[in-house]
């Protein structure tokens, strides 16, 4: 069943307010934010990368875990890559019309959930499983990625909404299924593999 939710009528006053506070802030705020909401999901791999890194210098149990981060992100971008089809709301710049920082994409790129929210969102919650202080720092770029994205306009507040929840909750369902006594049992039998070095510093 395809719905159609015209996002206007559930936010839509507020992302106009939001909008219109980004069209009178400096330019620098402007510039930094359009740049953030652009390039800000390379810090959640880089965040993702050391998480691995550290682990392996932990245990092997911690490497697993720590490898399965990138495949919970994967998860939480297919779940919110199936809705958009599903929901076919039109991004809110294309039915309000409205100025705004980033380019208004072309019709057919559906606006809920927000990609971008669930995938920043999806990483900072597989991340706290692998380290608190690196899974706190994504939760506060998550937080700020999702805001980005409606201060340049892509998004209306519930898709960002939306977007957090989906990969929130994916990959709480992985992350948590796997740490049920599955990431030592695998990598046991991971380490008599090939993939060893994934896992541990060898000497």
């Amino acid at each position: 069943m395809i719905l159609s939710l015209d996002g206007s009528s559930v936010d839509g006053s507020l992302y106009t307010d939001v909008v219109n506070m980004a069209r009178h802030a400096p330019g620098w705020l402007d510039g930094a934010v359009s740049a953030w909401s652009t390039y800000g999901l390379l810090l959640f791999a880089v965040l993702m990368a050391y998480g691995w890194w550290r682990a392996r210098r932990t245990s092997a149990a911690a490497s697993v875990t720590a490898l399965a981060v990138p495949f919970a992100v994967a998860a939480a971008y297919g779940v919110d890559a199936a809705l958009k089809p599903l929901v076919r709301e039109d991004r809110p710049c294309r039915t309000l019309r409205v100025a705004t920082l980033e380019a208004c994409p072309a019709p057919g790129d559906w606006s809920f959930p927000s990609n971008h929210a669930a995938i920043a969102a999806a990483t900072a919650v597989a991340l706290l499983f692998v380290s608190r202080r690196l899974g706190a720092i994504a939760v506060a770029a998550a937080c700020a990625m999702a805001a980005s994205r409606v201060w340049v306009g892509a998004h209306y507040p519930h898709d960002v909404a939306a977007g957090l929840a989906v990969g929130t909750l994916t990959a709480l369902l992985i992350m948590s299924a796997l740490r049920r006594g599955r990431a030592e049992a695998l990598a046991l039998r991971l380490l008599a593999t090939p993939l060893r070095p994934l896992l541990t510093v060898t000497s």
